[in-house]
């Protein structure tokens, strides 16, 4: 059975190594050098400390995924926009991980003060992630043309977009650098 939870000390390997796979084998990131275990730890450790989650999926003790809200853009006015970041172990895709993962970001988000979750995808050929982002309420709201090159071709992105309920308790999100 899968289990959403917050990220720990201890999954921080499996997540550098979900992210490799798409960083060597893809073209869902733009990044072209994989961080390594320390990178992650600090990231985590930003986003938590500015109030933002850090999920995993668990399944019989193994990382099957991850997810997590990061600031839209470092400039301060951005504060209340977050972008979503989801990534599933290869295997483990087609199996309703990602709608957990993003069903628990999306519950959360309110307690963080955002206004609205955003997703940058890159247009691979792929449209799993884009189905996925639309059956929770994500419009398109843009396309940016050939701003990737990676592996030998030029990729478009995405924009997806959901405002969340207005009304929340008031914000818990610290000004962060992560990203």
């Amino acid at each position: 059975m899968t289990m959403i939870r917050d990220l720990t000390e201890d999954d921080v390997p499996a997540v550098a190594s979900i992210y490799a796979h798409y960083v060597t084998g893809g073209v869902a990131t733009f990044d072209e050098v994989p961080p390594e275990a320390g990178e992650w730890r600090a990231r985590a450790a930003a986003l938590t400390a500015a109030g933002l989650p850090f999920l995993v999926a668990e399944d019989d003790g193994v990382v099957t995924g991850y997810a997590y809200l990061g600031q839209y853009r470092p400039k301060p006015a951005y504060r209340h926009s977050l972008e979503v970041s989801i990534y599933l172990a290869p295997g483990s895709t087609g199996r309703g991980l990602g709608r957990l993962l993003l069903g628990e970001l999306i519950r959360r988000a309110p307690a963080t003060g955002a206004r609205c979750l955003i997703a940058v995808i890159a247009d691979g050929g792929d449209p799993a992630s884009l189905r996925l982002h639309a059956a929770f309420g994500f419009e398109d709201v843009g396309r940016l043309r050939n701003v990737g090159f990676k592996h030998g071709r030029w990729i478009d992105t995405v924009l997806l977009q959901l405002d969340l309920p207005q009304g929340a308790a008031g914000s818990t999100m610290r000004q962060s650098s992560a990203g």
